[in-house]
C-alpha cells in the first residue's frame, strides 16, 4: 500500500475517532448498531483504538431480524467474546409477537424494514441517547444528506431539511428529553477506504465476503441466497454459484454477486474495478427510487 493511501487512511481514522470521543463527551447513553457487516466492524475496531488500553465504554447493539446469515451470527458472537464488549440483542420476532410490528406477506417476506420498530423499541428500552452506526455518504443517495450528528426526534424520525451546520468540526448534540442523535463517525469514507483499512488492520471479518460456493436464484437480477425465508416463483430454480456478499443484511434482500475474490486483495481489487454500489445488491432498496430515504425518516439505521 503507497504512503499516500496510508497517509489517507490515518486520516480518516483520526477523523472517525475524533467524533467516536466526541459523542463520549456529550451524551450520557451511547450505543453502537452493530450488524456484523464490514462498517460496524471497522465501527468496533476504531472505538478500540478510541479508548485503548480501556475497554469500549459502551455497548454493541444488534437488532436481529431472525434471516441472518448464520456466518454473520458466529462471527458477531466470536468477536463480542474477542474484543470483551457487552453485546444486547433485540429480536424483531419479539415485536411481531408483542404486535407492534407485522410480518410482511408474499413469496419473499423481509424484515428489513421491520428493524426500525425493533430498534426504536430498544432505544426506548434502554434510553440510549446517541447511537453509532456504520453508514457512509458514497453508499446511497439518501445516506449522502447525512451529517456526522444526525438529530432524531422524540419519535426517532429523520427530517433532511432540518438537520444541524457542522463547521470546523463542531458537533451540535443538544437535544430535548425523549430525543436521540444517530452519529455516523466514517461518513467520508468509500468503500473502497473501508477494505483497505480492513487490510492494514488485518481486521478479521465474517467468511462470506469472501468467494464460496452457494446455491443462488436470481430474482430480476438480485442473487438471493438459498434460505427457508423464500418462496421460488413459477419458472425460478437455485443455481449453484461462485458468489460473495459485498454487504450483509436481511438474507430475504441480501444479494450475492458472482466473483472469484478470496483474499482481501482481491476484495480491493476487484472494488476498485467495480462500477455499481455495494448497496445495488439489495432488493430492499430497489422499491422505490425513494426507498432509503423513506425508511431513515421513519426512523431505520
Amino acid at each position: 500500500m503507497s504512503s499516500y493511501r496510508l497517509s489517507h487512511l490515518k486520516q480518516l481514522e483520526s477523523e472517525a475517532i475524533f467524533v467516536i470521543r466526541e459523542v463520549v463527551a456529550q451524551f450520557e447513553n451511547p450505543v453502537l448498531l452493530f450488524s456484523g457487516g464490514k462498517d460496524s466492524i471497522t465501527l468496533v475496531r476504531l472505538a478500540q483504538k478510541a479508548f485503548w488500553p480501556s475497554k469500549i465504554p459502551f455497548p454493541l447493539l444488534h437488532i436481529d431480524t431472525g434471516h441472518n446469515f448464520a456466518e454473520t451470527i458466529q462471527f458477531r458472537d466470536e468477536l463480542v467474546e474477542r474484543v470483551g464488549v457487552k453485546l444486547i440483542v433485540r429480536y424483531v420476532q419479539d415485536s411481531i409477537n408483542r404486535g407492534t410490528a407485522v410480518e410482511e406477506k408474499g413469496p419473499n417476506p423481509s424484515r428489513n424494514a421491520l428493524q426500525t420498530i425493533t430498534l426504536l423499541e430498544a432505544i426506548e428500552e434502554f434510553r440510549f441517547d446517541a447511537c453509532f452506526g456504520g453508514a457512509r455518504r458514497d453508499e446511497e443517495k439518501a445516506r449522502a444528506k447525512e451529517r456526522f450528528f444526525s438529530h432524531r426526534d422524540e419519535f426517532g424520525q429523520w427530517d433532511p431539511k432540518n438537520q444541524r451546520p457542522e463547521l470546523w468540526n463542531l458537533f451540535n448534540g443538544k437535544k430535548h428529553i425523549g430525543e436521540h442523535f444517530r452519529v455516523f463517525p466514517i461518513s467520508n469514507w468509500t468503500e473502497m477506504d473501508v477494505w483497505q483499512y480492513i487490510a492494514m488492520e488485518n481486521i478479521p471479518i465474517p467468511s462470506i465476503y469472501f468467494s464460496h460456493k452457494r446455491e443462488v436464484v436470481n430474482r430480476r437480477g438480485t442473487l438471493l441466497a438459498k434460505s427457508d425465508y423464500i418462496t421460488l416463483l413459477n419458472g425460478e430454480k437455485y443455481e449453484e454459484k461462485q458468489v460473495r456478499f459485498r454487504t450483509v443484511g436481511d438474507m430475504t434482500c441480501t444479494g450475492a454477486v458472482e466473483s472469484d475474490a478470496a483474499t482481501l486483495e482481491d476484495i480491493i481489487r476487484e472494488v476498485s474495478m467495480a462500477r455499481n454500489t455495494e448497496r445495488g445488491t439489495r432488493a430492499d432498496d430497489k422499491r422505490t427510487e425513494t426507498a432509503m430515504e423513506d425508511r431513515k425518516k421513519q426512523g431505520y439505521f
